[in-house]
């Protein structure tokens, strides 16, 4: 009989098991992500048959939840929160059951900013801005120490030492000791600020200056006859000459120049300072989840931060449309529901977090950060799948939990 297997890494080819409501998180690494994550499935079944229960279900504020996927990390290079996504990806073409486009409403209702192609012939996607469809997302922001990834200095001896090990000194306790709520305390910190110019342009010389100085130049010696009657025709060129200094600098006054002019209107005529000081006193005002998402369904405001390696995130994507057990079944408001078994054709389900693809990403962006030439989506940055296996294959293939899992918890107490 087929179950359940829980299975993460750093890309989609680079899987392994992992334990289900353990609370042990599963460490990975790459040059572009660092983090931890956990996975809870309500009901879930080990290869004995066993139902492995977790507290975490039994929390006031998660009543209703049925599944739960937690990560703790951070991206080792800069990218822009709107190249920053979050959703499920597929291999192959999808069999959607009759009434799927009430599913997709549903979806569409909860998280506004999900795009797709469900229906597509080759490789199926949904994906939408990781902060704009996250449940619940905290960030930190590291001190300066602890930003740039660093060797792991460990007790344990150099043979026991993980080569995925991961440096936390500065980072949240993971999983949270409660659930998890949303904390943007610190997100404007992640705005994009001009880069401060290393030389201020000269001002312009004032019409009262130059009047003076020409003045000064034309005028003869004091000492001179030409002092005391001035030449007429030389008093008629200097007032020409003011008037022509008066109209430039009107002119100059009111012209603007092109990218000044599109950067006033683009933002209702604010500075560029003024619109991050806007945006900062708006990131501090969020309160809880709602306004958060609500906030970033504006493309624009994803654009203004950027992340890094002194940002990191805590999220939990979490609902209860879908039950894993006793059988898989989709559950939508009024009564709809789906037995998803009879549509399922084997492949895993996976919940990924990708770069955006962008025009340049090509075959060659293992290297470069893009993902596969045919693949509509960017890199991967780490997923989580739930896919069918056998009993026998299971037995199989039991998650490494000597070697990765049980070892993470002591990641915290290793590290000086």
């Amino acid at each position: 009989m087929p179950r359940l297997r829980v299975v993460a890494g750093p890309s989609t080819d680079a899987l392994v098991p992992i334990s289900a409501n353990s609370d042990v998180p599963h460490t990975i690494k790459s040059d572009a992500f660092e983090g931890q994550i956990l996975a809870y499935i309500k009901g879930f079944t080990d290869a004995d048959g066993n139902v492995l229960h977790s507290e975490y279900f039994d929390r006031d504020d998660r009543k209703g939840i049925t599944w739960s996927i937690q990560v703790q990390g951070r991206f080792l290079r800069p990218i822009s929160a709107d190249d920053v996504l979050f959703g499920n990806t597929f291999d192959r073409p999808l069999k959607l059951p009759w009434g799927s486009s009430a599913a997709l409403k549903f979806m569409h209702f909860i998280d506004p900013t999900l795009e797709h192609d469900l229906t597509s012939n080759t490789k199926p996607w949904a994906l939408s801005p990781l902060v704009a469809t996250m449940p619940h997302l905290a960030h930190t922001r590291l001190p300066d120490a602890s930003r740039e990834p660093s060797p792991v200095r460990c007790r344990r001896p150099p043979h026991e030492l993980r080569a995925d090990a991961v440096d936390r000194k500065g980072w949240p306790a993971f999983p949270p000791p409660q659930s998890l709520t949303d904390d943007t305390a610190q997100l404007h910190l992640a705005l994009q600020r001009p880069a401060s110019s290393s030389s201020s342009p000269s001002p312009s010389p004032s019409p009262l200056l130059s009047r003076a100085t020409s003045s000064a130049e034309s005028s003869p010696d004091p000492g001179s006859s030409a002092s005391a009657s001035p030449n007429p025709n030389t008093l008629v060129l200097e007032e020409k000459e003011r008037e022509k200094e008066k109209e430039k600098e009107r002119k100059k006054k009111n012209r603007l120049s092109a990218s000044s002019l599109a950067s006033r209107l683009s933002v209702g005529g604010l500075s560029r300072e003024d619109k991050l000081v806007r945006h900062a006193n708006a990131l501090q005002e969020l309160r809880g989840a709602s306004a958060r998402r609500t906030y970033f369904r504006d493309a624009g405001h994803r654009r203004e931060l950027v992340f890094g390696p002194e940002d990191v995130f805590t999220t939990d994507f979490c609902y209860g449309f879908i039950d894993f057990a006793p059988t898989l079944a989709l559950h939508l408001p009024g009564g709809i529901s789906f037995d998803l078994m009879h549509y399922w054709d084997g492949q895993p389900v996976r919940f990924v977090c990708c770069e955006r693809r962008r025009e340049a990403d090509g075959s060659d962006s293992e290297e470069g950060g893009g993902g596969a030439a045919d693949e509509p989506w960017g890199r991967v940055l780490w997923c989580v799948a739930i896919e069918l296996v056998q009993d026998d294959e299971q037995q199989q293939q039991q998650p490494p939990a000597a070697a990765n899992d049980h070892q993470a918890p002591g990641l915290e107490d290793d590290v000086d």
